[in-house]
C-alpha cells in the first residue's frame, strides 16, 4: 500500500460521510440517468478493503537525480481516461464502471461541479471502481483530495501549485503529472519533478476549444530527451495511433470514450489502437 500524505487523516472522509454513500448503478450511456433499482452497489471506499494499486518501481541507476527527487514509478502507457465534469454520480459512475470494463491503462478523476464534500465523496466511489478494477487513479488540480482517496497520482497544470511543493506533498511513491502544453523548456524543467508531462491540445479540443495547440514534432523532441509524455485534446480512434507513432506514451481522452454509448467498447478499441502503435514504435 502507498504510503498516507502527510496529515492525511484531516482529508479522508470518515464514516458519517462514508457511510451516506451508497449508489445504485446501471448499465448505460453517460447521458441516461439510472433508475435507483437496477444494477450493481458502489459502497464507500475503504482504504483496508480497497488499497491503491500496486505499480511496480523502475528500475533507477545509483546516484539518478530522478530517483533522488522522486517519481519511481513505472512510466504511464497506454490508454488514459479523463472523466467529463458531470457531479450526478449516478450518471458518471456508470460510464466510468463501463470505461474500466474496457480495460483502461489509467483513469484521471476531473470533476469540478459540487461542493467539496460532494467531490470527496464523488471520489471515494471512484476510487472503490478503480481499485477493484486494478487500474491507477489520478486526480486533477486538486492534491488534497488525491491524498485523501489515496490515489496513485495527481495531476496539476501551470496554475495549480508549484511542482516542487506538490511532490513533496504527495511523497515519492504517487505520480506526478504536469500540464506543459506546447512548451518543450516547461517540459525539461520539470523532468526531475514530474512522472510524465502532456502535451496539447494536440488536435481541435471539445472540452477546451480555445486551447493552444501543440505539433505533434513536440513528442518527438521530448522522447528524445527521455520524457514521459501524454498527449491530450482531440484525440480519438481515428487519430490516437498517429500520437503515439510521433512520440507519446500514452493518449488521454475524454469525449471518444464518454460520449460513445458502451464506454467498454470504445476503451477496447482505443487499447487495441494504442498498444498496437507502440508495439510497432517499439515502446
Amino acid at each position: 500500500m502507498l504510503p498516507s500524505c502527510p496529515d492525511e487523516a484531516r482529508f479522508r472522509a470518515d464514516g458519517r460521510i462514508a457511510g451516506r454513500f451508497a449508489l445504485a448503478l446501471c448499465p448505460g450511456p453517460l447521458r441516461r440517468t439510472a433508475p435507483p433499482d437496477e444494477g450493481l452497489v458502489v459502497t464507500p471506499y475503504r482504504p483496508d478493503r480497497d488499497p491503491p494499486v500496486s505499480l511496480p518501481p523502475s528500475p533507477q541507476k545509483s546516484g539518478d537525480q530522478h530517483a533522488q527527487q522522486g517519481a519511481p514509478r513505472r512510466p504511464l502507457r497506454g490508454v488514459y481516461a479523463i472523466t467529463p465534469d458531470e457531479a450526478d454520480a449516478k450518471r458518471l459512475l456508470p460510464a466510468v464502471a463501463h470505461a474500466l470494463e474496457g480495460g483502461l491503462d489509467a483513469l484521471q478523476f476531473r470533476v469540478k461541479g459540487g461542493t467539496p464534500n460532494e467531490r470527496l465523496e464523488l471520489a471515494m466511489a471512484v476510487r472503490t471502481l478503480t481499485s477493484q478494477a486494478g487500474v491507477p487513479l489520478i486526480v486533477n488540480d486538486d492534491v488534497e483530495l488525491a491524498c485523501a482517496v489515496n490515489a496513485e497520482g495527481v495531476h496539476i497544470g501551470r496554475d495549480d501549485g508549484d511542482p516542487v511543493q506538490v511532490r513533496a506533498r504527495i511523497g515519492p511513491h504517487r505520480w506526478l503529472g504536469v500540464s506543459c502544453y506546447n512548451d518543450l523548456q516547461r517540459a525539461h524543467q520539470l523532468s526531475t519533478i514530474a512522472d510524465h508531462v502532456g502535451f496539447g491540445s494536440v488536435f481541435a479540443s471539445p472540452t477546451k476549444p480555445h486551447a493552444v495547440r501543440a505539433p505533434l514534432s513536440l513528442f518527438g523532441e521530448a522522447r528524445a530527451a527521455g520524457l514521459n509524455t501524454v498527449g491530450i485534446g482531440g484525440i480519438d480512434r481515428s487519430n490516437a495511433a498517429q500520437v503515439i507513432a510521433a512520440g507519446a506514451d500514452a493518449v488521454a481522452i475524454i469525449t471518444d470514450i464518454f460520449s460513445d454509448p458502451d464506454p467498454a467498447a470504445a476503451v477496447r478499441q482505443l487499447r487495441s489502437i494504442v498498444h498496437e502503435a507502440l508495439r510497432r514504435r517499439g515502446a
